[in-house]
């Protein structure tokens, strides 16, 4: 995944390096051949020559901002053009700079180490923790409800199923309640989904209120002592008071315990401002985001959880039940630098 943008963080890292071992002092620099030469200005300043040996013998440098001004500007427009958003990338850069210029450096400490240091530190800054499902459902009260938002046609219904799959497989019982009442096929997309995977589906009408399905949903969970219900709802932007105004609805009905925001990491920065506005108008626990397969940017996964606040849960990955894997920031931080595990 995000392989373009992988391959320019790693160029930059090399810039960054390469700068900053130009200001290190050679390992082999001693007191005897760099401190008292006998032929430099110390010789005739007692003071001078006391301040180089203490140095010396410290065996310290110091990384000048100046020293990386050109590829901090470099990765900043890296950042940019990879659809990482501003406030983020003036973060990511502000991080790095603190951590590079912020201390004195032991002269043999590797300079590759101090630069994947610093970037991983900024970008790690940025992303927050990752969101843990299979342990929040082991460790709270059943069921556990999971409401999914989002915009039309970011394969939210597909990313219910990946989830059912996913959560099944690792030893949970669940059901799904089919909230798009409204969508043409949404009924029978689902259905399918549920029947593949071997997991029950509450379902009325078409056109029936959303609100009534996932009341009943929830009270067959309860009933039958389920681990999880998943819920399913039509997508909506958020500018259609209409179609808020029901999801405000479904959510006080249902009471959800998590509600997971669902869009595409192909969608860049638009996909940053539109969680940012749902979360705001309807709120949001987590995030998944489909097609990071497809994604050679990654904006989206970096800028997302700090936009707004909420942890990425899941990135889909491919059209498959399994093609959906945990967002593990230290991962994807590691394969972004060429980190080996």
């Amino acid at each position: 995944m995000f392989e373009g943008l992988r391959a320019r963080l790693q160029k930059i890292q090399g810039k960054l390096e390469e700068n900053i071992a130009k200001t290190v002092p050679p390992a082999d620099s001693t007191p005897e051949n760099r401190a008292v030469s006998g032929t430099g200005p110390e010789e005739k300043d007692p003071s001078l020559l006391s301040r180089v040996k203490v140095l010396i013998t410290d065996r310290e440098f110091f990384i000048a901002e100046k020293d990386i001004e050109e590829p901090l500007f470099e990765l900043e427009m890296i950042l940019l053009e990879n659809d990482v958003a501003l406030p983020v990338t003036e973060e990511i850069i502000q991080r790095v700079r603190a951590d590079l210029t912020g201390r004195r450096r032991k002269i043999g400490e590797s300079v590759d180490g101090i630069v994947v240091s610093a970037l991983r530190g900024a970008i790690l800054g940025v992303l927050g923790q990752g969101f843990d499902l299979l342990s929040y459902v082991r460790d709270h009260e059943k069921p556990v409800k999971i409401l999914f938002t989002g915009v039309n046609g970011t394969g939210k219904t597909t990313t219910v199923a990946k989830v059912a799959s996913y959560l099944k497989k690792n030893g949970c019982t669940v059901v799904i309640g089919a909230g798009d009442t409204f969508r043409a096929g949404a009924l029978e997309q689902i259905e399918v989904h549920a029947g593949r995977l071997g997991i029950k589906v509450i379902q009325h009408q078409a056109g029936a209120d959303p609100s009534a399905v996932l009341f009943d949903t929830v009270q067959h969970a309860e009933a039958n002592r389920i681990d999880a219900v998943l819920a399913d709802t039509a997508g909506r932007f958020h500018n259609r008071a209409n179609l808020m105004n029901q999801l405000d609805k479904i959510r006080r009905v249902m009471k959800p315990d998590l509600i997971v925001y669902v869009d595409e990491a192909v969608a860049g920065n638009d996909a940053v401002v539109r969680a940012h506005e749902f979360e705001k108008t309807v709120g949001a626990d987590a995030v998944v985001l489909t097609k990071a397969d497809m994604d050679p940017k990654g904006g989206a996964a970096i800028s997302i959880a700090h936009t707004i606040g909420k942890p990425v849960m899941f990135l889909g990955v491919g059209q498959g039940y399994d093609d959906i894997i945990p967002f593990s920031p230290d991962r994807v931080v590691d394969e972004l630098l060429g980190v080996s595990a």
